[in-house]
């Protein structure tokens, strides 16, 4: 079984990307930005007037900090980044942008486009497509992972409801994984090692026990939960 998300390959051809330091988005996940960047101002209105797509790329560590505010400034990102969808937006009185994005892929740079004649970076990326892997194992973990989300929804504060509803969200494991990751896993190295990992048994794996650990903190345990 593998699983994949289907985009119009032309998207990916001349991609835009908005480069943000320790900033990963999985698919399935959610991510409110602010836009006041006059760069970034642009990327938002060609968005808004094409396909509403964009790719957030993690920025390298090592990068000058004026690169950030520097729209001549390229600095290098990681070559697996994950796509969004703009689902909400709201321009401001000043010309400023609050966005809501939803992560719809995960992707692998190819190269980096020329001059484009607009301020902000465009890429050709490719769709990294969900390795195949035994149904009846995925399916497996996919309940296991089910089951603990219950688990921790009950020892939550606030939010079980929406774990619940979280973990529910799709049928298909991978994608169930990334979703509970995506609001659960918020190191920037952790998210981006299950961004580049194409292997849904392996991202199912990972994520539970990511909220094992959850689950142990909140009724500490003698041995794993999942």
């Amino acid at each position: 079984m593998s699983e994949s998300i289907s985009l119009d390959p032309t998207s990916l051809a001349a991609l835009p990307i908005f480069p943000l330091p320790n900033c990963v988005l999985l698919p399935g996940g959610l991510l409110p930005l602010h836009v006041f960047e006059p760069r970034y101002r642009e990327l938002t209105r060609d968005c808004l007037a094409g396909n509403h797509l964009m790719g957030i790329a993690r920025l390298r560590p090592g990068f000058p900090k004026a690169a950030l505010h520097d729209p001549g400034s390229r600095p290098s990102i990681y070559e697996r980044f994950g796509v969004g969808k703009i689902i909400c937006s709201e321009e401001l009185p000043d010309g400023r942008f609050a966005l809501l994005l939803r992560g719809v892929a995960r992707v692998e740079l190819e190269h980096e486009l020329g001059v484009t004649g607009r301020m902000y970076r465009s890429v050709s990326a490719r769709l990294l497509p969900d390795a195949t892997v035994d149904p009846v194992d995925a399916r497996d973990h996919h309940r296991r992972l089910v089951a603990l989300c219950d688990r921790l929804a009950e020892l939550l504060d606030q939010g079980g409801s929406q774990l619940r509803e979280l973990v529910r969200s799709s049928e298909l494991p991978g994608q169930c994984a990334d979703a509970v990751a995506a609001a659960l896993i918020m190191d920037a190295d952790e998210r981006q090692d299950l961004l580049e990992t194409c292997c849904p048994l392996q991202r199912l794996q990972r994520t539970l026990g990511h909220v094992s650990h959850l689950v142990c903190e909140l009724a500490p345990c003698e041995s794993s939960v999942n």
